[in-house]
């Protein structure tokens, strides 16, 4: 394979180049995005499991000579730098593909033999983009957006990824903090503190447990579901869907997202602690409804549910419960399972609810 070079996305202008987990009309595609014309042959979960399944099929096109992504994330990171190091890449396949999936759907099976590295390889990358550059969405707020900073991203982490991929131990003081968080949570998850009910047939999961956890090990135990409903002790409530309905996965069907926001109003009817129910839109990546979620950012909002505050609510769990199985039964009751929606049937179908 002819050797690549990582370009900022604004180049595409004038190049044709590799496109990962981004769009645009002047390359070849390799994103998991809605509606990207990814090739059939090579679709997957994550857009790094795309990019090493073209690689390992050598798909047409893989012979363009750059590659670029409209912004940082560990799913693009790893297909970016895969394409770069094919070789390695091919070697570590399975690994990097654990770590896409941490990454980005942020489950985490620790059952997997290679799970343990990749979150500790996932939790270096964490750690070194707070410490030196800046957090997820954080450029929302800033005079340069994403597609031009995360260009320094890359540009720091490409040529570093191949020491920390041979040894992660190597900068272990980096990555060991959040690797430690996520254990004690995955601990709590998995023990008889903490109670799962599964409503399949609407992708819901409601997952009780005493306090907020790291997202890695929440999301442990979601896989297969696309809602997850948390609650904490003191009527603490979030709910939220996951990224696996933003992006197209190929794994399994999905039911299209449906608004949150008459879920709220009905919320609000019932509510007696003074705080205000609020909905994220169905186009961000994690919609959230919460307490007072017009008081978060979107970095606060992509962040650890540990890293916010979570208001007690005058709703009983079991109140709660009932009503939002009611509102997602109703929605979904003549809707079927289907790959591949596209955003125009989502928002069609939210129109009729």
């Amino acid at each position: 394979m002819i050797k690549k070079q990582f370009i900022p996305f604004s180049e595409l202008k004038s190049k044709q180049a590799i496109v990962v987990d981004s769009t645009h009309p002047n390359g070849l595609i390799l994103s998991h995005w809605r509606g990207a014309p990814t090739p059939d042959a090579i679709r997957d979960d994550t857009s790094a499991a795309i990019v090493l399944n073209a690689i390992r099929t050598n798909l047409p096109g893989l012979e363009l000579p750059y590659v670029t992504a409209n912004h940082f994330d560990i799913d693009g990171f790893v297909g970016v730098w895969s394409l770069l190091n094919p070789e390695l890449a091919m070697e570590h396949e399975e690994l990097l593909r654990q770590m896409a999936l941490i990454g980005d759907f942020r489950e985490l099976d620790l059952n997997h033999p290679l799970a343990g590295e990749a979150l500790k390889l996932v939790c270096w990358i964490n750690a070194r983009e707070r410490e030196l550059f800046y957090k997820p969405f954080a450029a929302d707020e800033m005079e340069e957006k994403e597609t031009v900073q995360c260009v320094k991203k890359f540009e720091y982490f490409l040529p570093r990824f191949k020491q920390i991929l041979k040894d992660p131990d190597w900068e272990r003081g980096a990555w060991e903090d959040e690797v430690g968080d996520v254990l004690l949570g995955y601990r709590t998850l998995y023990s008889p503190a903490t109670k799962l009910t599964r409503h399949p047939k609407i992708g819901l999961i409601i997952v009780e447990t005493p306090e907020p956890v790291h997202y890695y090990a929440l999301f442990s135990r979601t896989v297969g579901f696309d809602i997850v409903l948390s609650i904490y002790d003191d009527n603490r409530f979030e709910l939220e869907y996951k990224y696996t309905t933003w992006v197209d996965i190929s794994s399994r069907p999905t039911l299209p997202r449906l608004p949150l926001g008459p879920l709220a109003n009905k919320l609000n009817q019932l509510e007696t602690s003074g705080h205000t129910w609020t909905a994220d839109p169905v186009t961000e990546t994690g919609p959230l409804l919460r307490l007072q979620g017009k008081d978060l950012s979107r970095e606060m909002t992509y962040d650890n549910p540990t890293e916010r505050k979570i208001y007690s609510s005058g709703i009983s769990p079991e109140v709660l419960k009932e009503t939002i199985v009611a509102y997602f039964k109703n929605g979904y009751q003549h809707i079927t399972p289907k790959y591949n929606w596209t955003w125009k049937e989502v928002k069609a179908l939210g129109q009729e609810v």
